[in-house]
């Protein structure tokens, strides 16, 4: 599959459900039953959604998607879709019990304001999911900028350098140290319920060399629990919006 046009501004979105999108659909569980008003902010091709409506039908499932195409897909597979955009969510205030995130913060013009948003529409009491590229990961998965043309692809190092000629080359893409993620909520009404780092499900890996990938992605997900995490490719957040 090739990447599409919009790669480098908006990422690709989940085309395929897989064991990766499974084991995150289990990370949001935890912290919610998937019951009442959910939205995903940055809903791509609504594969989430899609899902959170199988686990329970009596949800509400909103998305919110910026691309028009994608939201078209998308609007099959959820109870609505709305074009917008992360900085002006056009909700009203305690709106939702559950806002996901998934890897979209660190495509958006301000996120900044596009966390106060998620904030703002969210319920007392609801939930924050977010995942969001971690800085220390060995590899930009966004590709890179070179002499001005677009290079698709896994670039290795690139977020170890410093942030001037980092910038340079993904300026299109962000990427968060802990400390970064956090300073976006800590004058928010939100109180933090659990933070970590994960690595990724490698499905690719594991389907081209079932054994060998497979071992890699159970020792990657075992040093989860390890100070090795720091390496992790996204960081996994969650919130919950404190009475006002």
């Amino acid at each position: 599959m090739t990447h599409s046009d919009k790669a480098a501004v908006r990422g690709e979105p989940g085309y395929v459900w897989r064991s990766g999108q499974d084991r995150r659909l289990d990370m949001i569980r935890r912290w919610s039953d998937l019951s009442g008003r959910i939205l995903d902010n940055g809903a791509g091709l609504g594969t989430y959604l899609e899902a959170c409506g199988r686990v329970n039908p009596d949800s509400l499932r909103i998305g919110l998607e910026v691309e028009h195409d994608r939201a078209v897909i998308a609007l099959d597979r959820a109870d609505g879709i709305v074009l917008g955009i992360g900085e002006r969510l056009p909700f009203c205030e305690n709106s939702f019990d559950l806002i996901l995130s998934n890897e979209v913060l660190e495509h958006v013009t301000d996120d900044v304001v596009c966390a106060a948003e998620m904030v703002r529409v969210m319920k007392p009491g609801g939930r924050l999911v977010i995942f969001a590229p971690n800085r220390w990961y060995p590899v930009e998965q966004h590709g890179v900028f070179w002499r001005g043309e677009y290079k698709f692809g896994n670039i290795p190092l690139v977020n170890y350098l410093p942030d001037p000629l980092r910038d340079r080359l993904a300026p299109h893409v962000r990427t968060y140290t802990p400390a970064g993620l956090r300073r976006l909520f800590k004058d928010l009404p939100v109180r933090e319920l659990y933070y970590g780092r994960i690595f990724g499900g490698y499905d690719n890996l594991v389907r081209r060399w079932p054994r060998t990938g497979g071992w890699i992605r159970r020792t990657l997900h075992a040093v989860e629990a390890t100070p090795l995490a720091m390496l992790g490719l996204s960081h996994y957040f969650v919130l919950e919006k404190t009475p006002t």
